[in-house]
């Protein structure tokens, strides 16, 4: 009986989390999506081309890590 209780415990606490993470109950979800889809601006496709094309071009090489490692191998002393 006790292992019963316990499956039946960890079946309810997994079903839950499950279910927090895809949005729970579904009428409030619903009606939320619906309004967050009319508010959003329309984005001209030939304008958001010509965005991209007006960034300038890098001209030295971006090293994400370059704070975590040396830039320089070190060097061995003679």
């Amino acid at each position: 009986m006790r292992v019963l209780v316990m499956a039946a415990a960890v079946l309810a606490l997994t079903v839950a989390s499950a279910q927090a993470q895809m949005g729970g109950g579904g009428r409030h979800h619903q009606q939320d999506s619906g309004q967050k889809a009319d508010n959003k601006p329309k984005v001209d496709e030939k304008a958001y081309k010509a965005a991209l094309e007006r960034i300038p071009e890098s001209r030295e090489k971006h090293d994400p890590w370059g704070g975590a490692r040396p830039s320089e191998p070190a060097k061995k002393p003679k």
